[in-house]
């Protein structure tokens, strides 16, 4: 076994940041959400009521929010405040997946395995478990992505659009894996590949993944999520078909 030299070691390694107050700060933030019942678009108390609440400097309670910011959990709107963008529950973790070595075309399609995967069970869990004012927010956001999209946008919208209904699962655990692909799966509602039209297809199966879990229909829903995420598979495929 080849052993290192203090010096190599000391060059190799970094000192290591306790980030305990950082966990404890977004744990007691979760237990306050979800004891207010407070709802994603819904705004969280001030930077100055938490400190206080907390016992913790301003600067403390950015960095830990920081944190929620870059897995989306939450959007830092500039003189408005904090705004709760998905829904939390004490069994949520705070973690990222990233890819070690980024290959455009095979990375995406991997990325679309793996949301074939949640999303479909997802839509299913949704049309079984979500609330009457739950499946009404789900139907505006479909109505504002779909009047985004006719005004060539719409990515954001579509965000929107889906992490709706995997908060509305009933399973913490659902946001917190979409939440932890973040950064991966916005490769794919930015068009990392700048393909023309990109998705157009599969617009309306938003429409049609809503109804059935409107209707409380899960293997129908389930059934229309996975059409939607082939039927952007078929274009990456048939785009780079030497690479697929």
């Amino acid at each position: 076994m080849v052993k290192l030299r203090k010096v190599e070691v000391a060059g190799l390694l970094k000192p290591v940041r306790p980030r305990s107050l950082d966990l404890a700060i977004l744990e007691s933030l979760t237990a306050f959400i979800e004891s207010q019942s407070i709802l994603p678009q819904n705004r969280l108390p001030s930077e100055r009521a938490m400190c206080e609440a907390l016992g913790v400097g301003r600067s403390t309670l950015r960095e830990a929010l920081k944190r929620w910011e870059a897995l989306g959990i939450i959007e830092m709107r500039k003189g408005s405040g904090a705004f709760l963008k998905v829904a939390v529950s004490p069994n949520l973790l705070h973690v990222s997946l990233v890819l070690e070595r980024p290959s455009r075309v095979r990375n995406l399609l991997q990325i679309l395995q793996v949301r074939r995967a949640l999303e479909g069970e997802a839509a299913a869990l949704c049309a079984l478990h979500a609330s009457d004012q739950e499946i009404a927010a789900i139907e505006a956001a479909l109505v504002k992505m779909e009047a985004a999209y006719a005004r060539n946008g719409g990515s954001e919208e579509d965000w929107q659009f889906h992490q709706l209904i995997i908060a509305a699962t009933g399973n913490p655990f659902f946001p917190q894996i979409i939440q932890s692909m973040r950064d991966l799966l916005h490769q794919l509602w930015e068009n990392a590949l700048a393909l023309p039209d990109f998705a157009h297809a599969s617009h309306p199966l938003h429409r049609t993944m809503y109804v059935a879990i409107a209707r409380r229909d899960p293997d129908g829903a389930r059934a229309e999520a996975w059409k939607l995420i082939d039927s952007v598979q078929q274009e990456i495929r048939e785009a780079f078909p030497d690479e697929a």
